[in-house]
């Protein structure tokens, strides 16, 4: 058996076959993103876990986009566990982590433009990359514009994760709706509900870290 390989299959349900490496994905993505609507800090190193296997998963998938995306997230976990535990002064909530907060309208639709103008830009490169470098991606790309709109925004909204920003629930939920579709589409299944179960997650998050921000006018 070989955890790392896709096609080493550890069950199989109603006919699909899963491997061990799209199962521990999907759980260890599933904690994270629940770790993460709950605004746990624990959600960074559990984010951590997901993204090294998600990794080996996108490159059989000929996801290459998702691919690059796992080693951007795994240095913004990092950068996420440090930035939510070490709040500057006047940014601690009552567990001396950093407060939830909105951002401007304004600088919000900017990054929706730019999350636009980047995807075509990561797409059109992305539909390259079997030629340029056949010897590393002997396959094409298996839908770069809508892959590439999930890299591009997830890159836009996990800055945003980062410090906290309510509206970084909004761009996940689209994200998710895409995703969903996508890996549906591909024939990663398992990986398909896990998206979905995210959108679920999304929804309840954006409600509840609204709730939180609101809290802090209370106990002040």
């Amino acid at each position: 058996m070989d955890f790392f390989d896709a096609h080493s299959i550890f069950f199989t349900v109603l006919g699909y076959k899963m491997s061990y490496l799209e199962f521990f994905a999907v759980i260890t993505g599933v904690i994270s993103v629940i770790l993460s609507a709950k605004a746990s800090v624990w959600s960074w190193p559990a984010g951590i876990v997901n993204v090294f296997l998600s990794a080996f998963l996108y490159y059989q998938s000929q996801l290459y986009p998702d691919m690059f995306l796992m080693v951007f997230f795994f240095v913004t976990n990092i950068m996420g566990w440090w930035r939510w535990t070490n709040p500057k002064p006047g940014e601690q909530d009552k567990n001396k982590e950093l407060k939830i907060s909105f951002m401007p309208l304004k600088q919000f639709l900017i990054l929706l433009v730019a999350g636009i103008l980047g995807t075509l830009l990561m797409g059109t490169l992305a539909s390259q990359l079997h030629n340029w470098l056949p010897l590393l991606f002997n396959l094409p790309s298996a839908y770069p514009f809508v892959d590439s709109f999930i890299f591009v925004m997830s890159v836009i909204t996990t800055f945003l994760m980062i410090q906290k920003r309510v509206e970084c629930w909004i761009i996940w939920l689209i994200i998710d709706v895409v995703a969903t579709y996508l890996y549906f589409l591909k024939g990663i299944k398992f990986m398909g509900i896990e998206y979905f179960i995210f959108t679920i997650i999304a929804a309840f998050a954006l409600w509840h870290w609204i709730k939180e921000y609101r809290s802090y006018a209370k106990t002040v």
